[in-house]
């Protein structure tokens, strides 16, 4: 089996590789590390890869669930819940919520945004505090949050200790989101997917593989946007 992977060199101490939501595999390795010794390392990773870039459950090619309408009675996941979406006539800007979510009809052309600005406040809003829980259990020191677009990750834990989250999570249910958390928190300690590093996760996320089923049935539904706008 012939692998393709990408490298990204950085300050960090110790060789790392991932497979990405979309199969890509990544290697992050120190800098000054030959391209010949991380051959080395993914040869006699080749079995356990093989396994990440054709595991059906997490990587099924499932049809893309069909995209929202800005109509009143539509749903919209916040922290595992749905909540009914009511279109008003009256003036409303951006976007309320009061155990529902109120936007205006005019609007439609930017719900996306409009939703990704909400979304992203409460996800700083949630999110910060859970990692400051969560690395203080863990005695562990971190440089910063941050909330952003990723493309195929849920997470990211970099370099230079920023924990980086998809805004997106947020309308996963807080379980899932303490897994996530406590999962770039571990990579803090342990780079490599170890079982000294799942170790560390079942102890801090006890339900951690009721999240991971929940990401792999449900992971999808957090990426749908209004149509195709």
């Amino acid at each position: 089996m012939k692998l393709n992977y990408q490298i990204i060199y950085s300050k960090r101490k110790k060789l790392g590789i991932t497979v990405e939501r979309d199969r890509s595999i990544v290697v992050r390795a120190p800098l000054g590390f030959s391209e010949q010794q991380i051959q080395a390392v993914l040869e006699n990773k080749k079995l356990w890869l093989y396994e990440k870039t054709h595991h059906v459950q997490k990587y099924a090619d499932e049809i893309h669930p069909p995209g929202k309408e800005l109509v009143s009675g539509e749903s919209m996941l916040y922290l595992g819940r749905n909540y009914r979406l009511q279109v008003f006539e009256a003036e409303i800007e951006s976007i309320s919520f009061k155990q529902k979510f109120i936007i205006h009809k005019t609007n439609h052309t930017q719900a996306n945004e409009l939703f990704k600005t909400w979304y992203m406040a409460k996800a700083k809003q949630k999110i910060s505090p859970r990692v400051e829980l969560h690395a203080k259990n863990l005695g562990l020191r971190y440089n910063a949050v941050k909330i952003a677009e990723l493309k195929y990750r849920w997470g990211s834990c970099t370099p230079n200790d920023n924990l980086i989250f998809n805004w997106r999570l947020i309308k996963a249910p807080m379980f899932v989101i303490d897994y996530i958390i406590v999962h770039e928190l571990a990579h803090l300690i342990e780079s490599n997917h170890s079982q000294y590093f799942w170790r560390i996760v079942k102890i801090n996320a006890p339900e951690y593989e009721k999240a991971k089923v929940w990401l792999k049935e449900h992971g999808q539904l957090l990426e749908q946007n209004f149509g195709d706008l």
